[in-house]
Parts: C-alpha cells; structure tokens; sequence
C-alpha cells in the first residue's frame, strides 16, 4: 500500500466516526430580534462614531436644512447626487448640484467637493449601512470614487443585526456595505483613510 492510500484509507476510516451532518441548520435564533427605538439608534450612533463619521439626527421635515448646514460645514460647493434621489433635500442647499449619469467617467467624480445618497437598509450592531444601487444611491462609483460621502439613514430601516437587515436586501441587486470612511492600516500600523473610497462619511439619521 501507497503512502498516498494509507493517507485516504484513514480519511475514510475517520469520517464513518464522524455524526451525520444536519440536512438543514436551524437559523431561526438569529432572525427577527427587535429592540427599544432609542436602545438601537444609540447603538448605530456609537457604531459610527467609533468608525470616525460624523453623525447627525433630524426630523423629516428638517432634512433639507440639515444637508445644507453638513454641506456648507464641510465646504461643499459642487455636490453630486444619483438620478432618483429626491429633489425637495436639497432645495436649501445654494451650492451646485450634478446629477450622476452612465456617461459621466467615474475618474470624474472625483471633482466632486461630496455626493448626498439615500440607503437601503443599516445594521446597528456593526454600524454598516447597505446601498443596493436603486435611483436614490446610484451606481457604486458615485460613492466610492468622491472624497466625501454623505449618507440619509431613515429610522424605520436600522435593523438590530446582520441577519435582519440582510433579510431586507435583494440578493440581485449590487450591494455596498460602509462602516465608516473607508481604512487601511500597512505593516507599521499606520491608518491611512480613503484608499479604497471617501476619506470621510458624514451620516444623517432622519426619524
């Protein structure tokens, strides 16, 4: 005998010991947990400012002025948006608005001072918010490609964990997850922001 059939022959001999594996793994116990409006939101908000965003919260009716007053704090005169986003947030704002388009070169959107989004749907538990590329997010190079990203959170869709809010997701759809402005650390733990998209995320949690 092979050393190479001795090797298989105590495989075999190891999986006969082994339990038959379950045909289907219960998932039930991580679905549909809910917790306190103020509870899950104060989660998100700790999650994001641990991941160095910037966090705002208004009511509806104040989102227009809250875009602006981010926009203008950041310096923002040039701001881009996707097709589908709802014209009546940025009617206070005095800048100039470019509206995204497939003929636009993404190494273009890089003269953007900040582009505003809506999201699908955000996980507090690891402060992720999920774009899935609908009209008011955009294609992905709108928001990975600009220096500043400035995202619209309603209350209504922060689910508590990962299971919840990837429940809420077309699986066809292109997803996005953010959790922050986007990192890296090299080899001398060094962390270095805005290498694979904006140096900065500022958040607006509207609800």
């Amino acid at each position: 005998m092979s050393s190479r059939d001795e090797v298989l022959r105590r495989i075999r001999g190891a999986q006969t010991l082994a339990p038959p594996a379950p045909v289907e793994v219960p998932r039930e116990y991580r679905v549909g947990r809910t917790m306190p409006d103020a509870e899950r939101i104060g989660l998100l908000v700790d999650r994001l400012e641990d991941y160095d965003a910037h966090v705002y919260r208004c009511a509806a009716a104040e989102l227009p002025v809250t875009l602006a007053r981010v926009l203008d704090g950041v310096g923002a005169r040039r701001v881009g948006v996707p097709a589908g986003l709802d014209d009546s947030w940025l009617t206070r704002f005095d800048g100039e608005v470019v509206v995204d388009a497939a003929d636009i070169p993404a190494p273009d959107l890089g003269d953007l001072d900040a582009v505003v989004t809506a999201s699908t749907v955000t996980c507090a538990e690891t402060g992720t918010i999920f774009l899935d590329g609908s009209p008011d997010q955009g294609r992905r190079a709108l928001t990975l490609v600009p220096d500043l990203h400035v995202c619209v959170v309603p209350v209504d869709s922060v689910e508590v964990g990962v299971p919840e809010a990837m429940a809420r997701l077309v699986p066809e759809r292109p997803t996005t997850m953010i959790s922050g402005p986007s990192a890296t650390v090299d080899i001398e733990l060094e962390r270095v922001q805005g290498v694979h998209g904006p140096r900065h995320v500022h958040v607006v949690i509207v609800g």
